[in-house]
C-alpha cells in the first residue's frame, strides 16, 4: 500500500511542471484574448480656407513612451447629427494617418511622454475631416457642429481609443465666446471677442460680420466656418500693433427684413440698429479701443451689413473691408453714395460668384464710388477662388466662386480693379496692411 502511495506521489510530482506550463499557457491565452480597456483621445481642430478640420488626434497612453510607428495606427470616424441626413460618403470612413510623434497632452512634441499625437490628412475635399456640416432647415441653410466620433486602433498591440476627452482649437480658444447683448427694441445678439494682451496705449478694433450660414447662438460657428479666427493670429495682430476683434452673430441672417424674407437693400433689415448698439456698447466697455481706428468688414450677408452700417453711420468707421458684397447697388441713391465716398473701403470679389452676382453688386457700386470722387477705394477682383496654400492643387483647384473672403482672411489681396498693385508711399500693400494704416 505504501509502495503504491509513493508511486502516485512521485507521478504527481513528475507531472506538476507540465500542468503548471499548461495552466500558464491558458492564463496567457486568456489575457491575450481579453478585451483591452479602451483609452481616451483629444482632438485638435484647425481652421482652413474651406472651414474647420480635425487634423490631429492625441492619444492618452497611460504610460511613458519614447517612440511610435504611424503605420501601426488605424483611425476611423463616424459623423452624425440628429435630424440630419448624411450621404454614405460623409457618414463614416477611414482617416489617413500621415505621421505620428510622442507628445504631451496638448500635442506638443516631446522626446518621451505619456501621449502620442497622430497627424491626419485634411483637405477641402476630405469631407470626413470636418466636424461641422452645412444643413438646410426650414428653407435656411447654416453650419452646425455634428457628432464626430473617432475609433483609433493600434494594430500591433490591439489597443483601442474611442472616448473623446477634450478638444483644442488653437485660435478659437483665444476668443471669449460668451458675449450677449440685448438692444432696446428687444433684439438679442450673441458675439465672440478677442482682447489683445500687453498693449501699449489704445488699440484698434476689427469687426467681422459673418455670412448667411453662420447665424444662431453658437458664437464659435462664425469663427470657424470661414477662418475668421485669423484676425487674432500673430501675423495679422502684428500688422495692427495688437487689435481687438469683435465677431457679432445674428440669430438668423443679417439680410432678414421685417417680413422674414431677404432684403438686398430695397427695404430695411431688422438687425442693423441692434448691431450698431452692440458695437457702441462694446467700445464703451473697452476704453482701450482707439475710436479713430474702428474697422468693419464681412462677407456676403455680412458684406451687406457692413455697407448698411457705413450708410447709416458714415462718420463712425475708419475703414471697411467687404467681400462677396450682397447689397444691390440699384438700391443706393446718389445722395447716399456721396455720404460714404470718403470712407476708405477695400472690396474683394470673384468674377464667377453665382451667389452675389458682381454685375449687380460690387462692380457698379465700385464704379459709382469712383465717379463720385472716392480717392481711397480699392477692389481686388479675382477670376476664381483658388487654393492659396498650393497643397491642394494651387491655382488649378477652385473653390465655390462665392468664397472670395478667403483672400481677406489670408491677407492675400494686394491689387486693384485695374490689375495694378495697391501702393502706399511707393510700396505695394496687402488689404490688412492698408487697413492698419487707416485712421479717421
Amino acid at each position: 500500500m505504501k509502495t503504491k502511495l509513493f508511486k502516485f506521489i512521485g507521478t504527481v510530482m513528475l507531472l506538476m511542471p507540465v500542468m503548471l506550463v499548461a495552466n500558464d499557457h491558458k492564463v496567457k491565452s486568456f489575457l491575450k484574448d481579453a478585451p483591452v480597456p479602451a483609452g481616451a483621445y483629444s482632438l485638435i481642430i484647425t481652421g482652413y480656407d474651406w472651414g474647420p478640420s480635425v487634423n490631429q488626434v492625441i492619444l492618452d497612453m497611460g504610460e511613458t513612451v519614447s517612440n511610435v510607428n504611424a503605420a501601426d495606427f488605424e483611425v476611423t470616424v463616424a459623423r452624425s447629427a440628429e435630424g440630419v441626413e448624411m450621404q454614405p460618403g460623409e457618414q463614416r470612413g477611414e482617416r489617413k494617418v500621415l505621421f505620428a510623434y510622442v507628445s504631451d497632452e496638448k500635442g506638443i512634441r516631446l522626446e518621451s511622454g505619456n501621449h502620442l499625437t497622430l497627424t491626419l490628412l485634411v483637405g477641402p475635399d476630405e469631407v470626413l475631416s470636418s466636424p461641422i456640416k452645412y444643413v438646410f432647415k426650414e428653407g435656411q441653410g447654416g453650419n452646425q457642429w455634428i457628432d464626430y466620433k473617432l475609433t483609433i486602433v493600434n494594430k500591433a498591440s490591439d489597443r483601442i481609443w474611442n472616448t473623446e476627452k477634450e478638444r483644442f482649437q488653437p485660435l478659437v480658444d483665444l476668443f471669449d465666446l460668451k458675449g450677449t447683448y440685448t438692444h432696446e427694441d428687444g433684439t438679442n445678439l450673441t458675439y465672440a471677442s478677442y482682447r489683445p494682451e500687453d498693449t501699449l496705449g489704445s488699440s484698434p478694433l476689427i469687426i467681422w460680420l459673418h455670412g448667411g450660414g453662420e447665424g444662431g447662438t453658437d458664437t464659435s460657428i462664425p469663427l470657424v466656418a470661414n477662418k475668421a479666427t485669423n484676425y487674432a493670429s500673430r501675423t495679422i495682430q502684428q500688422l495692427f500693433g495688437q487689435a481687438y476683434v469683435l465677431v457679432p452673430q445674428t440669430p438668423t441672417f443679417w439680410m432678414q427684413s421685417a417680413s422674414g424674407e431677404y432684403t438686398r437693400g430695397e427695404t430695411n433689415d431688422i438687425y442693423n440698429a441692434a448691431l450698431m448698439g452692440l458695437i457702441e456698447k462694446y467700445v464703451a466697455d473697452h476704453p482701450g479701443i482707439d475710436t479713430n481706428r474702428i474697422y468693419v468688414g464681412g462677407c456676403s450677408n455680412g458684406g451687406y451689413m457692413s455697407l448698411k452700417l457705413l450708410l447709416a453711420h458714415p462718420t463712425y468707421f475708419a475703414a471697411a473691408y467687404i467681400s462677396a458684397l450682397a447689397y444691390h447697388t440699384e438700391h443706393i441713391s446718389d445722395t447716399q453714395m456721396a455720404t460714404i465716398k470718403d470712407i476708405p473701403i477695400w472690396f474683394v470679389h470673384c468674377k464667377d460668384d453665382t451667389v452675389t452676382l458682381p454685375e449687380k453688386t460690387v462692380v457698379p457700386f465700385y464704379k459709382r464710388l469712383i465717379a463720385a470722387g472716392a480717392a481711397n477705394v480699392h477692389f481686388s477682383y479675382y477670376d476664381h477662388a483658388t487654393d492659396l496654400t498650393g497643397f491642394f492643387g494651387g491655382a488649378a483647384y477652385r473653390y465655390n466662386g462665392h468664397f472670395s473672403w478667403i483672400y481677406s482672411h489670408a491677407n492675400h489681396a494686394d491689387f486693384d480693379f485695374d490689375g495694378n498693385p495697391v501702393q502706399m508711399n511707393g510700396k505695394t500693400v496687402t488689404i490688412m496692411e492698408w487697413m492698419a494704416a487707416q485712421r479717421k
